[in-house]
């Protein structure tokens, strides 16, 4: 599910510290006043103490909030880390070359970012076809549109003769993106401005007509419709250049059964002339599929309940799909192009003991002129194989082992490029021809360097049995005495995999500093295929937790650390993890750093994208899955008296994907019960949302405070220079 896929660096919030400077720091923390409201579940009575929270626009919750606020930062700002580990950070990331990213093919020419840690936001640039970085050309710089680096791209599509680009812009962190067309070669707008293509709840896409001459794209309601619906019942349209959207044809959408909760993905990189249309229900993993032709004619290839999770169409109609019926690793379907109906595909890559990777449409299945390109997961790691249009031929792709392998672009000339990365090693691309590999200069460069570093995997029992892989980066002839600082990152939901990316720079300064760095590779991602998703949704998400629970008692059984010297740390999906690890475990571990996180899972689904995580979390309507919902959520699990760990919660106001109320009542709850005298602290931002888009200056400065947070908690200083 593409909306959670945060990698722990963009899981971000300013730091701007206006309040602060206007309002001297309170010396406490403010007590939230209890206000009970009783709702009744079924058979269950649940009283809650805090609603009065959830109302954002509250003067009272207002001045709580800026309290809280203040509090935090006064702290954090005072901590004696925090200086020197901005001054660090800020040296190492800016000290990077410049990079790639989101490379594809249009016009001859290859389209992408340009992503210079000197600058906020990335730019889209152009390369010539030989792929070479002196090629490089600017279509469109957002640092020139806000200096302060508070625009950011959501997403782009350059026309198929890539002598346009639509770009989605959105503003502070809000992804609440408006489309702009921009012309290639000069830089210059064409006016062509459409509002509403893009939210998080259901994100948005594009994709260009082959005469370029205009272009079928999602939308969601104008601002005429109530407000209860503004972020759902996203359509697919389509537009002509140079005409008024508000006329624009309704290609796809409701009166078609789409549901409430429809996330829409829109691509024919090979078939420029009609568009596969993938349709998402929720976040849970449930899709259709539909083909888009000119004129408006359609058709549905496949139904929630078909299991094709991920589907593309080749430059000779035939439509490639993986299927997971009978299949959970999945299986390669391909419907030839006088097709119309699923029945009548046929298996072409049957399903083997690897699990294909699904959880990125555009890059699980990749044509180019005579090979199909399949990605596959074996517990984080990618492999690729290669086989003909007809699943014939297979041949496994000569990659670097304990990588991932993302980006996979292929080039008019038949070659594929592909995005490496490893724990140790900055990204680069790859060149494949013949399936044989070579390196380009299409390569990133880091101050942080990892050679006297090693990965090492060890395993996890869980409370179920299951066998969980945790990752473990360190220092060479780290002893193994019980005593290291250790930080241990989760993710767990959505079908989103914890995969070997660069470790980068606040893990090179925490190993620097005598930490330890770990991830677990636990249920509710798809690191072993979709049966290891399905592990940890819905009414099994207890699973994910007792996976990561284990996951940390396995790093205190090797020695690696102890309690007093672990330190937990996820967002978002992740943040519910750290919930959970909270109030369930509140022993374990010293400190807990908790992002974007979600954990009153009653309310949840109360909020536009709550809806949309239903599929993936179940609803409180149904009285099994609110059971389960009930008996987890971590704002219902706090109990009076606790000694809990140390935690540090960030949120932004302006979090589309997660409502920054979960961060307000929990810290309120925490901070009512603990008995330990650990600090609980709640960092708003004011200027920020989820932290997709967030600027560079921004992650710095959020990398500094939770590591200033965890240096403080644990003991740790940087070594002198």
């Amino acid at each position: 599910m593409r909306k959670f896929r945060l990698c722990v660096a963009l899981i971000a919030a300013t730091l701007t510290g206006a309040a602060s400077a206007a309002n001297p720091a309170p010396t406490a923390p403010p007590i939230a006043e209890k206000k009970p409201v009783t709702d009744r579940y079924f058979d269950a009575t649940v009283v809650d103490n805090y609603r009065w929270l959830e109302d954002r626009d509250s003067p009272e919750t207002q001045r709580w909030a800026t309290a809280q606020d203040q509090y935090a930062r006064g702290y954090l700002g005072s901590l004696p880390a925090y200086a020197g580990l901005k001054q660090r950070l800020t040296t190492l990331t800016r000290g990077a070359s410049p990079f790639y990213g989101s490379l594809g093919t249009a016009g001859g020419k290859l389209f992408g970012y340009y992503i210079d840690p000197k600058a906020q936001q990335p730019v889209i640039v152009t390369l010539e076809a030989n792929a070479d970085p002196a090629t490089r050309h600017v279509v469109l710089d957002p640092n020139k549109l806000d200096a302060k680096g508070l625009t950011a791209i959501d997403w782009f599509v350059p026309s198929h003769d890539g002598r346009l680009v639509a770009v989605s812009l959105s503003k502070n962190g809000s992804e609440d993106g408006t489309l702009h067309v921009y012309e290639t070669a000069t830089g210059q707008e064409t006016g062509e401005t459409i509002p509403r293509v893009q939210y998080p709840t259901a994100g948005g896409s594009l994709a260009w007509a082959a005469d370029n001459k205009g272009f079928w794209y999602t939308r969601y309601p104008d601002e005429s419709a109530k407000a209860e619906d503004l972020h759902f019942n996203l359509q697919a349209y389509f537009h002509t250049l140079g005409q008024d959207w508000r006329k624009d044809p309704l290609v796809l959408g409701t009166a078609d059964g789409l549901p409430r909760i429809a996330e829409i993905f829109l691509d024919n990189r090979y078939a420029p002339d009609v568009v596969l249309a993938s349709v998402q229900k929720g976040d849970g993993g449930e899709w259709q599929q539909w083909v888009l032709e000119p004129g408006g004619k359609k058709r549905k290839v496949a139904d929630f309940e078909d299991q094709i999770v991920c589907a593309t169409i080749g430059a000779d109609h035939a439509l490639y799909m993986i299927s997971l019926e009978g299949a959970p690793n999945g299986k390669v379907l391909k419907l030839a192009p006088a097709a119309t109906q699923l029945s009548q595909a046929t298996t072409i890559v049957p399903e083997s003991a690897a699990a294909m990777q699904t959880s990125d449409m555009q890059q699980a299945l990749v044509l180019s002129k005579s090979r199909l390109f399949v990605v596959y997961i074996v517990g984080g790691p990618n492999e690729v194989r290669s086989y003909d249009h007809d699943g014939n031929g297979a041949r496994k792709v000569a990659l670097p082992d304990i990588s991932t392998f993302g980006n996979l672009v292929t080039l008019d000339d038949g070659d594929l490029l592909i995005e490496v990365s490893s724990y140790l090693t900055p990204d680069r691309y790859m060149r494949v021809r013949n399936d044989k590999t070579e390196e380009t200069s299409l390569a990133k460069t880091s101050l942080a360097r990892f050679d006297d570093a090693e990965v090492v995997r060890i395993f996890a029992m869980s409370r179920d049995g299951t066998r969980v892989p945790v990752n473990v980066v360190r220092k060479k002839g780290t002893p193994l005495n019980g005593k290291n600082p250790a930080m241990l990152y989760g993710y767990g939901g959505f079908g989103v995999s914890t995969q070997p990316y660069f470790a980068g720079v606040d893990v090179r300064t925490w190993l620097d500093a005598g930490g330890v760095y770990a991830e677990a590779n636990i249920r509710g991602g798809a690191d072993y295929g979709e049966g290891w998703h399905v592990g940890g949704n819905l009414t099994r998400k207890q699973n994910v937790f007792d996976d990561f629970a284990a996951a940390a008692q396995a790093l205190i059984r090797e020695k690696y650390t102890d309690s007093a010297h672990l330190a937990l740390r996820g967002g978002s999906n992740g943040g519910l993890l750290m919930g959970a690890m909270i109030t369930q475990h509140p022993a374990l571990a010293r400190a807990v750093v908790s992002h974007v996180g979600i954990y009153d899972m009653l309310r949840l689904e109360l909020d536009p994208n709550g809806s949309f995580n239903t599929t993936e979390y179940g609803s409180v309507t149904d009285p099994v899955q609110f059971t389960a919902l009930y008996a987890y959520s971590p704002y219902h699990r706090v109990v009076p008296g606790t000694a809990y760990p140390a935690v540090l919660m960030m949120t932004g106001e302006n979090d589309g994907r997660v409502n920054p109320m979960q961060s307000r009542k929990f810290t309120a709850a925490l901070q009512a019960a603990t008995s330990s005298r650990q600090p609980v602290l709640l960092r708003i931002d004011q200027a920020s949302g989820h932290g997709v888009g967030s600027s560079i200056s921004t992650r710095i400065e959020e990398d500094a405070t939770w590591m200033s947070f965890l240096f403080a908690q644990l003991g740790m200083s940087l070594p002198a220079d």
